[in-house]
């Protein structure tokens, strides 16, 4: 069996703000002392990624750090690259676009890499929407599935809609899932027309945020309650 060689340089999982508030409502101080000692980052959007960290530290000299992008375009070999020229002594850093690293989000990839290397990884705490609102939804925590995207068009949509249901109801499992933000209008009306009246329906909006919206009701309740949720970050529960 070939031995890991153990890295002396860790990677830290740093939780992001999930919209335009103030990061220390919803992120434990000492990160500001942590990104401060790390020069190395993977992020999503190198704007947006400065753009926080400036928030975290407004004397950070950003010109100092070295960011590398990780999305569908990226290839591993140079992700491995990159770590293995860091990693040797230096910290490295994971930022999300919105929440938590890790979690439905590509630097998935970074944390596994890390572990085939022997890095240490060191999760920091911080909001994770799929986590708030299985929280807030009163359904059950126990036993819970979080299923990302749905088919954009019929049928395929309207099947996955009722199989996740039909999981639902016989597994009293709580399924998770999320819409870009321009089609939650969209998905809120199949909702409501594809599911039985019966099926309990959470609808959590803005998070952390002042305008903040959770509310779980059924499918019928919901038929003369639709919410205007079009450009907002939103996510969706459904269980018995």
């Amino acid at each position: 069996m070939q031995k890991i060689e153990t890295m002396s340089g860790k990677l830290y999982l740093i939780p992001t703000t999930l919209g335009d508030e103030n990061p220390f409502n919803v992120i434990p101080a000492h990160v500001k002392d942590l990104v401060q000692n790390i020069k190395f980052y993977f992020v999503e959007n190198v704007r947006s990624a400065r753009r926080f960290l400036k928030k975290i530290d407004s004397d950070i000299n950003i010109d100092e750090l070295t960011f590398f992008e990780i999305n569908k375009r990226t290839r591993h070999v140079d992700m491995v690259e990159f770590i293995e020229n860091v990693a040797g002594t230096n910290d490295m850093g994971v930022v999300s676009e919105a929440g938590c690293p890790g979690v439905a989000d590509p630097g998935a990839e970074v944390v596994s890499t890390a572990h085939k290397k022997g890095i240490e990884v060191r999760p920091i705490v911080g909001p994770s929407s799929i986590l708030l609102s299985l929280m807030a939804s009163g359904l059950n925590g126990q036993n819970f599935s979080f299923d990302g995207y749905l088919p954009i068009k019929h049928p395929g949509r309207g099947k996955t809609l009722k199989y996740m249901e039909q999981s639902a109801m016989k597994h009293d499992q709580t399924h998770i899932f999320i819409e870009t933000p321009y089609r939650n209008n969209s998905l809120m009306s199949d909702l409501v027309r594809s599911l039985d009246t019966r099926t309990r329906l959470c609808v959590a909006c803005d998070l952390t945020l002042e305008t903040e919206f959770i509310k779980t009701q059924t499918v019928g309740e919901w038929k003369n309650d639709l919410p205007d949720l079009y450009k907002r970050p939103a996510i969706f529960l459904i269980g018995r």
